[in-house]
């Protein structure tokens, strides 16, 4: 499985930013791909989650009504659209996949076993 990751940037605060990860290797409908962020100093954390058999969701309560996660099946991509931006959404973001992840754990590190490489996403005040 490879993920490669982009759409990071320097934003303003109240900006957006579409991230995109490009999914290869596991069969299209029975993955889940999940998108984590590390901030300086701070734990990685879940933001969000789609499973793309059925489109469950997971979204961290913090970014809830900001972000969306969507897929594009034609280009085996998972987009997080990132609007209304805050300096405290400044992290290291990182997709993941992997094939049969059950609803409870969307959110899990654990549940993951594919990773892409970290894209920067620096909100400025």
């Amino acid at each position: 499985v490879q993920l490669q990751a982009s759409g990071g940037g320097l934003v303003q605060a109240g900006g957006s930013l579409r991230l995109a990860c490009v999914v290869s290797g596991v069969p299209y409908d029975d993955y889940a791909a999940a998108w984590f962020r590390q901030a300086l100093g701070k734990k990685r954390e879940a933001i969000s989650a789609i499973r793309i058999r059925d489109g469950r969701t997971y979204y961290l309560d913090s970014v809830k009504g900001r972000f969306t996660i969507s897929d594009d099946a034609a280009q085996s991509t998972v987009f997080l659209q990132m609007n209304n931006l805050s300096p405290e959404d400044t992290a290291v973001y990182y997709c993941a996949a992997d094939s049969s992840v059950i609803l409870s754990n969307l959110a899990s590190q654990t549940a993951y076993r594919s990773w892409g490489q970290g894209t920067q996403v620096t909100v400025s005040s």
